[in-house]
């Protein structure tokens, strides 16, 4: 948080830096202007410059310091991730898997009967049906953890946070 109060200071000297630059134009602007006031909002405008230089070399050089690449520890990003992937995987190996049973039941209706055949597409048609149930509650219990592991995060740095404030 206290960098976060920094770079609201840097913000707003910022915007009084333009001010000031905007005061010295306007002063420049006129008929008759002050030469006393122009060197003024000059002098005020370079000093503000260097301040926010300043500042931000700092961030900058505070950044690289703290950046390792490494996700942070309280990140859940990198494991959020994996779990995505793993559910595509499985979800590619099940179209994978149904794909191969509908051929096999292809090749398998050519040498049976009619009423062995009906009955056949009767009993794909169940798995199917099956599969796609399994997969949306496993969808929905997939998103069910993620938003518990999420409140459980947001708890979690909320707790944090109120550590590090006390």
């Amino acid at each position: 948080m206290v960098k976060m109060d920094q770079l609201d200071k840097v913000e707003k000297e910022i915007v009084s830096c333009l001010y000031t630059a905007g005061q010295a134009l306007a002063e420049i602007a006129k008929d008759k202007p002050s030469q006393k006031q122009i060197d003024l909002l000059v002098t005020q405008f370079m000093n503000s410059l260097a301040t926010i230089d300043s500042s931000l070399t700092d961030h900058i050089r505070y950044l690289s310091q703290v950046s390792t690449g490494q996700p942070h520890e309280g990140s859940s990003y990198a494991s959020q991730k994996v779990l995505q992937m793993a559910w595509h995987r499985l979800a590619h190996a099940r179209t994978r898997v149904s794909e191969l049973e509908r051929l096999k039941g292809q090749h398998a209706t050519r040498s049976i009967t009619a009423a062995q055949r009906q009955a056949l597409l009767q009993q794909q048609q169940l798995q199917q049906q099956q599969q796609q149930q399994q997969q949306q509650q496993q969808h929905q219990e997939s998103q069910g953890s993620q938003t518990t592991a999420t409140s459980q995060q947001q708890s979690t740095s909320s707790t944090n946070t109120t550590t590090s404030t006390t």
